[in-house]
């Protein structure tokens, strides 16, 4: 379950951090512009999966905020603290362009460790009735 939860993070955070680290780098941004950008975008995508599931099973769009972010912000928070981290200790892998092979094995390297570094946070968690736990608590019903 720990897994199941943390590989539907890194989907959302996967494409809120590529789509991110795209414009930051085509539009010439600071590397920690490009950072927040990410971050943002992550939150977003990572919150809009989740709601996406959780308004089919019938809750009101205030409620199912109110699960994803119950359910997500530790989790993308790591994830995100993990996977900019790898890519600004990566020498040059901020400052690579977009047709760089550096840049997007940099990227795939560090969301890669993400998830290993996050299963264990999602398994904890779930463990005691939080993060995704809370999903599945309306998948139930």
């Amino acid at each position: 379950m720990a897994a199941s939860a943390t590989l539907h993070c890194l989907t959302g955070c996967a494409i809120g951090e590529v789509l991110g680290m795209v414009i930051g780098t085509a539009l010439g941004l600071h590397n920690a512009a490009t950072i927040v950008l990410s971050v943002a975008l992550a939150f977003v995508f990572g919150y809009a999966l989740t709601m996406r599931g959780v308004l089919k099973s019938g809750l009101r769009i205030g409620a199912a905020l109110k699960v994803a972010l119950a359910a997500d912000t530790v989790s993308i928070a790591v994830m995100e603290i993990v996977d900019n981290g790898v890519m600004v200790v990566v020498p040059g892998a901020m400052d690579a362009g977009l047709g760089s092979l550096l840049f997007w094995g940099a990227l795939a390297f560090s969301l890669a460790i993400a998830f290993v570094l996050t299963v264990p946070v999602n398994k904890w968690m779930i463990g005691r009735g939080l993060g995704h736990a809370k999903v599945h608590a309306h998948h139930a019903h």
